[in-house]
């Protein structure tokens, strides 16, 4: 028997895998296809990854650096309002590089990593949980025990499902494709032209350019994502679409399943990236789930919510500016834009020494 079987193999569970190895535990990680694939999220992210990464591995996901962002309220010749630093305050990565190289981690640190195996039942008992997997080069169906199993499945997950834990409070659409002009451009564009959300482009280098939205299901998001490729010209290819999980539930824990990640819409409410967040809520996983006490998930449950609540709900008040009249949205941008002290994955950075100093320091 397992200590801990890992449902899905992305950034949240590889980084699982890996802690909870090094940790000593015995550690079974199934992914339904190949690790990294297929792509469903952007790979702008806080230079606070290569924390999560050998250093060996930065040049090979490593694609460009990023030092702000030109707000448009409108469309590309819409006159844009700029927010940068004068340090990167991102990277673009290659994002499946980056899966690949944290279930290589997981593996390194002695976690047993199988692509190909789907789980298609969970059955939580009293002193163990059994999952089946069927794997796809055989068909084969198996069934493996442990004592607790970690839903890192996604935001659609069958864990979270199967064990009847809550849904996220919504699943905004998602969007995105790629050209390949070379763009070494040092700033991204935001376009608050969304419902409820925004599109993107976003320069990778020699790795071409990504174009992206997001917006509620129902919206007609195939139409907005042609208006914004037409309003720049460019035709896409490298098409993904994929659901983005906002607000976590009351509750991402039974008496031996977890959930984590995008599972659990550990997320930004403002972005709808949750690398980072799902990785932060690994390690408190990590670091304190012990597989013999499954009282020791209600501590997982306050820690991961006492590192990252506050960032959520400053979070979503960020978002509902998106929705905000367009001369209310204007006048904001104007009266915010400049240099800026903010982390891009902490919205409590705002209220931070650095930040502050910059707007008081504004003419």
């Amino acid at each position: 028997m397992y200590d801990f079987i890992v449902v899905g193999v992305g950034p949240a569970g590889a980084r699982f895998a890996r802690r909870a190895a090094e940790a000593g535990h015995d550690v079974l990680a199934l992914e339904k296809g190949e690790i990294g694939t297929p792509l469903a999220c952007s790979g702008h992210v806080s230079t606070d990854i290569w924390d999560y990464v050998p250093a060996a591995a930065r040049d090979r996901l490593f694609q460009n650096r990023i030092y702000g962002a030109h707000f448009h309220v409108g469309g590309p010749d819409d006159d844009p309002h700029l927010f940068y630093k004068t340090e990167e305050v991102s990277n673009v990565i290659d994002r499946v590089e980056l899966d690949r190289t944290l279930a290589e981690c997981a593996r390194r640190a002695g976690a047993d990593v199988r692509e190909g195996h789907t789980v298609t039942a969970v059955d939580e008992r009293a002193d163990r949980v059994v999952v089946t997997a069927k794997r796809a080069e055989t068909g084969e169906t198996r069934t493996f025990e442990s004592q607790m199993v970690a839903g890192c499945d996604g935001p659609v997950s069958r864990v979270r499902r199967t064990v009847e834990l809550p849904e996220p409070d919504e699943k905004l659409h998602g969007v995105l494709a790629f050209t390949d002009e070379n763009d070494h451009g040092e700033y991204v564009d935001v376009h608050l032209t969304a419902p409820t959300f925004f599109a993107w482009r976003i320069p990778r280098g020699d790795a071409g350019v990504e174009y992206g939205l997001a917006a509620p299901p129902g919206t007609e998001v195939n139409e907005l994502f042609d208006r914004l490729t037409t309003q720049y010209s460019v035709e896409t290819d490298r098409f993904c679409s994929g659901a983005i999980p906002i607000g976590p539930p009351n509750r991402v824990t039974t008496d031996r399943v977890f959930l984590i990640g995008d599972a659990a819409a550990q997320t930004k409410p403002f972005t709808g990236g949750g690398i980072l967040y799902g990785m932060t809520a690994a390690d408190c996983a990590a670091r304190h789930i012990q597989p013999s006490r499954p009282e020791s998930l209600a501590i997982y449950e306050d820690t991961w919510r006492r590192a990252l609540s506050a960032e959520i709900r400053l979070g979503k008040l960020i978002r509902r500016a998106y929705s905000l009249p367009e001369p209310v949205q204007r006048a904001g941008l104007r009266a915010l834009s400049g240099e800026i002290g903010v982390h891009m994955d902490k919205p409590t950075s705002f209220f931070s020494a650095a930040h502050l100093k910059r707007l008081v320091g504004r003419p």
